[in-house]
């Protein structure tokens, strides 16, 4: 019994050493022997079969050795290598160390002075890129701001290339500087908008563009329409310029390149004046046109009053009634010797003729009068009111700011110069009416009191 259990449990469990010498359990046996021959036999083909999976075992083993053997050796003879690399690369950058230094100090002793001469040239450069960037020459000639610029800011010395394009661009802005050039480029309209135009530049004063000015925008490079043009007289030189081809011609040349011209074109003109007066100068200028049309009415009227009065003297035996004198002389009738018995009453006559004649012949002249005395009282009560306004704007600001005081001081005197603006010129126009009405009264006391005399004369003869 014994033994029978002794074969069921070697049966059922075979041992086996592995190549790494470890013990593993293996298969259960495909069959059950039934003795111990059996048993034997079944163990030894076991052990042959493990012997051979060892054996397969152990081969790859040993193949996976050698693989990474090689690897090994091949990975120590690249690092070999990259020692090698590594020294010599240490070895070349010590010899480059050495180039450079010994190039640097060649380059030291060979620049000598040029160091001095790079200084001076940075200074040029750093004053000669302010005149750069504002000068009208560089609307024509883009891009040269930043090379100036730069070679200002650089800490490099510059190379003969360098030099001579500094030296070529001094030269070119000392040339450009007394030419009269037209060129195309875009430039910016008073509504923001770029265009395509044809520019004339006169030196790098100023530059105009079909009559209008142009200033120059030093930021973005370009030339703008000024938004406030100084003038017909101006923009008429302008494009008088602009059509010449050859020859001289006379034209506006801004010194200041554009100062003087912007502060000119910001001048108000004679509605922006006037608009300054305010209400009272609305008033005076009132005055004025209506004292005006009244006095050419007047001259006119008298202009040709005096006209018939001289033909009537021509023809003073038969007056007409198309004139004064021709009116005054119709008071002569009846027969010479009522005429003498009469005398007196005749004279009334004529007197009172002439009097009819002088309200058409002094018409208006009242009114002048009181507009020449009214406007400079008018011109006075626009001063004060502006001077009030003057005197609010400093109370409200607690300083005496030009700037803040120029509207009131502006009323003020624009008050006062239309108030005498149309003072003086009525004072002269009602003296000129007062002239031409007098000496046409003349003419009719003088002919009616000669006629009258005459005709008596006549009388007491006959």
């Amino acid at each position: 019994m014994f033994r029978h259990t002794l074969l069921k449990a070697i049966a059922t469990t075979a041992f086996a050493i592995t190549a790494s010498g470890l013990f593993t359990t293996g298969s259960a046996l495909a069959a059950t022997p039934g003795n111990m021959d059996e048993l034997l036999e079944l163990t030894l083909s076991q052990r042959e079969r493990d012997a051979a999976a060892n054996a397969e075992r152990e081969a790859k083993f040993q193949a996976q050795r050698d693989k990474q053997a090689s690897l090994l050796a091949e990975a120590k003879a690249e690092l070999a290598a990259e020692r090698k690399r590594g020294l010599d690369l240490a070895s070349g950058f010590d010899a480059n160390e050495k180039a450079i230094t010994e190039a640097t100090a060649t380059l030291e002793t060979r620049a000598g002075n040029l160091g001095e001469m790079f200084g001076v040239v940075r200074q040029v450069a750093n004053d000669f890129s302010s005149v750069v960037n504002n000068s009208i020459i560089s609307a024509q000639f883009p891009n040269r701001s930043e090379f100036v610029v730069g070679l200002a800011q650089t800490k490099e010395l510059p190379s003969i290339k360098v030099l001579e394009r500094f030296w070529y661009e001094l030269l070119r802005e000392m040339a450009e500087s007394g030419k009269v050039a037209q060129f195309k480029t875009k430039i910016v309209e008073p509504d923001g908008k770029p265009a395509e135009a044809l520019v004339t530049r006169v030196g790098p004063f100023n530059a105009t563009s079909n009559g209008r000015y142009l200033n120059y925008l030093p930021g973005p490079g370009q030339l703008a329409v000024m938004a406030r043009q100084p003038g017909a007289e101006f923009e008429a030189a302008a494009k008088t310029l602009e059509a010449a081809k050859s020859g001289y011609v006379k034209t506006v040349i801004d010194p200041t390149r554009g100062v003087l011209l912007s502060i000119y074109a910001q001048r108000p003109n004679l509605k922006e004046r006037i608009d300054h007066g305010e209400a009272v100068g609305y008033v005076i200028i009132t005055v004025g046109v209506i004292g005006a049309l009244l006095a050419v009415y007047q001259f006119g009227y008298l202009f040709l009053v005096r006209l018939r009065v001289k033909r009537q003297l021509a023809s003073i035996e038969a007056p007409q009634a198309d004139n004064p004198l021709g009116r005054v002389l119709s008071t002569f009738e009846g027969s010479a010797a009522k005429l003498e018995e009469d005398a007196e009453i005749v004279e009334l006559r004529i007197s009172e003729a002439v009097l009819k004649e002088v309200p058409a012949l002094e018409r208006f002249q009242s009114f002048l009068k009181l507009a020449v005395a009214a406007g400079p009282l008018l011109g006075l009560i626009g001063t004060v009111i502006g001077m009030i306004v003057t005197f609010q704007s400093i109370t409200e600001s607690g300083s005496s700011d030009p700037k803040l005081m120029a509207a009131g001081i502006s009323q003020a005197m624009i008050a006062t110069v239309l108030g005498l603006g149309i003072a003086i010129p009525l004072l002269f126009a009602h003296a000129w009416l007062a002239s031409l009405s007098k000496s046409i009264l003349q003419v009719l006391d003088e002919q009616s009191t000669g006629l009258l005399a005459g005709r008596l004369e006549a009388a007491r003869h006959a």
